[in-house]
C-alpha cells in the first residue's frame, strides 16, 4: 500500500466518520429539547388537538356534571349537535375487527381504532406488540355543521354487528357503526377489511344530513399518537421515529427525526405516515388532502415512549357528503409497503442519492433471494457478503495490481528520493512523476477502485438497521441482528462508547487492524508512510469501534466477513500476481518512446507540487 492508496484509505474513513456524525444527533440539542419540555410542563400523555375540538370537549364536560337536569342536558345537547343529539350520549365500550395480520379496538365513543395489534410480532421485552395505545392517541373528524363544528370524538358510535368480528384469508368483511340521531339521521363509519391486508377502507358517511353540511365544505382530521417504545435501543427507536408525507405527484418527504419540529406542508399531500423505527401508521386519501396539512413532532422523555406525532388536515366531501380514505397499519418491510404500493416503501431510509440505488438494485434482490430459503439470517448475510465480494472482485484485483507495481517500483522511488533529498520537492516530484510516466503507472491506481466501492460501504451502513426482517433474528450470541449484541453489560456508560460490550464490533475492529497491517507488510507501505500516518492507519478502526459499537449487530458481522473475505482475496491474488512478470513488463515500458503528451491528471499534481514548493521556499525566506 503506497503513500497515495493510504491517503485515499483515509479519506474514506474521513467521509464515513462525518457521514456517522451527521446522521447522529447533537447531545447539546437533545439536552436542550429536555430541558424545555420540564420547564413548558409537558406531559408525555399529551395530544395536539385543534382549540375548536378543546372547546367542543370543555362543553361536552360541562354537559355531562350530573348536577344537571335531564331536559337542561338535552336541551344543550340538542343546542350543539342538533339532530345528532341522541348519539352525543352512551357508554364507553370497545369492539374488535381482525384479520390474518393484526387485531383493532374501536372505541364506541369516536368511532375510531384506538389500538392496534400486530399479530407475529412482539416488543423487544417479548410482550405483544401494539402499535398505539387507547390512551395516547386520537383521531377525530371536525365536520361542518351549519354554523359550528361536530366532532365525532364527542358522539358514540354503536355496530351493526355484535361481538368481535374475524376475517381470514382471501375473505374480506365490511364493519359498520353507526352515530344514530333522531328521524333516521345519522354518522356512519364503514370499515372494509381483507383477511391477508394490513390496509383497510374507511368510509365516513352522512344520513339525511344534506341540509346541514356544506357540500363544499371539508372534513378536519385531527390525528395525534404518543409512539410507544417498541426496541431495545430506545435512543435510536427515538431517532427513526418521525412523520412522513408524499405530495401528490411529488416525491416522499419527512420532518427531521433529530428534533422536534412543527410545520405546515404547502400543496396536496397524499398519504401521511406516523412512522416508528420498524412499523408504520399511513392515513392516504388518492384525491389527496386540501391544502391545509399541519403537522408536527416532539421528542418525549422516559423509558415508554418515543415521540409525540401529530397531524391536522382538510379531506373534502364527494358528491353523497361522504369522507373516504384508506388506513395502513403494519411494518415496514420494503418488500410490503411496494406491493401496497403509493410509493409507501420510501419511508424506509436507504440512503440519499446513489446509496439507496444500490440498496434497491442490488442490497435487497440478493437478500429477497436468499432469504426465500428460509435460511438462518446470519448465513443470509454471509452469502450476501459473497455475492457483493464477487461483484467487487475485478476492483480489488486492479487495486492489488496497482499495489504491487508501485511495490515493484519502490526502490526506484527510494533512489530518487536519495538522490534528491536536499534538492527542490518541485524537482523530487517532478522526476518521481516522470518515472510513473515511463513505467506506466497511475500512483493512484490502488486508490480510485477504493473509491468506487464506496456505494456499497455507505449503501450497508443504511440497509441493516433498517431491515425489519433482522429484527428480533438471533445469531450465535446475538440475540436480535437489528440492534447492537452485548456480551457484556456495563454498570456505567463510557462516553462515545456506550454501556455494553459489542463482540461483533470487536470482531470487526480486530480483523480491520489486522488486514491494515498484512496489508502495510505485503505493499512495503510502513516505510514510506510518514509517522503520523501510520498510527493514523491503526487509529481510525478504533475510532469506528466506537461508533460501531451500538450499532445493528447485522453490520458489525458484515463488516467482519467482508474483511476475513478479503483476507482470502489477498492470498489468493498473491498467487495469480507474478512480481517477476511485472517487473519485466515495467522495464519494457520504460524502454519504450516516450511522447511529450502530458495527462491532465499529471498536470493537476505537478501544479500542486509547484504550489507546495513555493509555500516551502517562502516559509525559508
Amino acid at each position: 500500500m503506497d503513500r497515495n492508496s493510504v491517503i485515499g484509505l483515509l479519506l474514506i474513513g474521513l467521509i464515513l466518520m462525518v457521514f456517522t456524525y451527521v446522521n447522529k444527533p447533537e447531545r447539546e440539542a437533545l439536552e436542550q429539547q429536555k430541558a424545555q419540555e420540564q420547564l413548558a410542563g409537558k406531559k408525555e400523555d399529551s395530544l395536539i388537538v385543534r382549540s375548536d375540538t378543546i372547546q367542543n370537549q370543555n362543553k361536552f364536560t360541562a354537559l355531562s356534571d350530573t348536577s344537571l337536569s335531564d331536559s337542561l342536558k338535552n336541551q344543550a345537547f340538542t343546542a350543539m349537535y342538533g339532530p345528532l343529539a341522541p348519539a352525543a350520549s352512551g357508554v364507553d365500550s370497545f369492539y374488535f375487527l381482525t384479520n390474518d395480520r393484526m387485531r383493532m379496538r374501536i372505541s364506541a365513543k369516536g368511532g375510531y381504532i384506538d389500538q392496534v395489534q400486530l399479530i407475529g410480532y412482539n416488543t423487544w421485552a417479548k410482550d405483544s406488540l401494539i402499535l398505539f395505545k387507547p390512551d395516547s392517541t386520537k383521531f377525530f373528524v371536525s365536520i361542518p355543521f351549519e354554523n359550528r363544528y361536530i366532532s365525532t370524538g364527542d358522539l358514540y358510535f354503536t355496530p351493526e354487528k355484535q361481538g368481535e368480528v374475524r376475517v381470514s384469508g382471501k375473505d374480506s368483511v365490511t364493519y359498520t357503526l353507526i352515530a344514530a340521531g333522531i328521524d333516521g339521521k345519522a354518522l356512519i363509519y364503514t370499515y372494509k377489511l381483507h383477511g391477508d391486508s394490513y390496509m383497510l377502507d374507511v368510509k365516513l358517511s352522512t344520513k339525511g344530513l344534506d341540509q346541514y353540511i356544506n357540500p363544499s365544505a371539508s372534513g378536519t382530521f385531527e390525528w395525534a399518537m404518543n409512539c410507544p417504545r417498541q426496541e431495545k435501543n430506545l435512543e435510536n427507536e427515538r431517532h427513526n421515529t418521525t412523520i412522513y408525507y408524499k405530495y401528490a405527484e411529488d416525491e416522499v418527504d419527512h420532518l427531521n427525526p433529530m428534533s422536534d419540529e412543527k410545520t405546515k406542508l404547502d400543496g396536496k399531500v397524499e398519504w401521511l405516515a406516523f412512522k416508528q423505527q420498524f412499523f408504520t401508521s399511513v392515513v392516504l386519501a388518492k384525491q389527496g388532502f386540501d391544502n391545509s396539512t399541519e403537522v408536527s413532532s416532539r421528542a418525549l422523555t422516559g423509558e415508554t415512549q418515543t415521540k409525540a406525532l401529530a397531524a391536522v388536515f382538510g379531506l373534502p366531501f364527494d358528491e353523497s357528503r361522504s369522507l373516504g380514505f384508506s388506513l395502513f397499519f403494519g411494518p415496514s418491510q420494503y418488500s410490503t409497503l411496494k406491493a401496497t404500493g403509493y410509493d409507501l416503501q420510501k419511508q424506509i431510509p436507504l440512503g440519499w442519492g446513489i446509496f439507496g440505488y444500490v440498496n434497491k438494485w442490488i442490497v435487497i434482490p440478493v437478500f429477497n433471494f436468499f432469504d426465500g430459503y428460509n435460511l438462518n439470517y446470519g448465513l443470509v448475510i454471509l452469502l450476501l457478503t459473497l455475492v457483493i465480494k464477487l461483484l467487487l472482485f475485478p476492483l480489488q484485483y486492479r487495486s492489488y495490481l496497482s499495489q504491487a507495481k508501485m511495490k515493484v517500483l519502490k526502490p526506484e522511488v527510494d533512489e530518487l528520493n536519495a538522490q534528491y533529498e536536499k534538492e527542490d520537492p518541485l524537482k523530487k516530484q517532478q522526476a518521481v512523476m516522470a518515472l510513473y510516466k515511463r513505467a506506466g503507472v497511475n500512483p493512484l491506481g490502488g486508490c480510485l477502485p477504493l473509491l468506487f466501492q464506496m456505494p456499497i460501504l455507505f449503501a450497508m451502513f443504511n440497509f441493516f438497521p433498517a431491515a425489519i426482517e433482522l429484527r428480533q433474528e438471533s445469531f450465535l450470541w446475538a440475540e436480535d441482528l437489528s440492534t447492537y449484541d452485548s456480551i457484556l453489560d456495563l454498570p456505567f456508560k463510557i462516553p462515545f462508547y456506550g454501556n455494553h460490550i459489542s463482540l461483533f464490533a470487536l470482531l470487526m475492529t480486530a480483523s480491520t487492524i489486522l488486514y491494515t497491517r498484512m496489508n502495510n507488510q505485503l505493499s512495503g507501505a510502513n516505510s514510506q508512510m510518514m509517522p503520523g500516518m501510520k498510527y493514523m492507519m491503526y487509529l481510525m478502526p478504533v475510532v469506528f469501534l466506537f461508533v460501531l459499537n451500538s450499532y445493528a449487530a447485522g453490520l458489525n458481522y458484515y463488516y467482519f466477513l467482508a474483511n476475513v473475505i478479503t483476507f482470502g482475496q489477498q492470498s489468493a491474488f498473491r498467487f495469480m500476481v507474478d512480481e517477476k512478470k511485472i517487473h519485466a513488463k515495467i522495464q519494457a515500458n520504460k524502454k519504450k518512446p516516450q511522447t511529450n503528451k502530458t495527462s491532465s491528471f499529471q498536470k493537476r499534481l505537478e501544479e500542486m507540487a509547484r504550489k507546495n514548493s513555493a509555500k516551502t521556499q517562502g516559509r525559508k525566506k
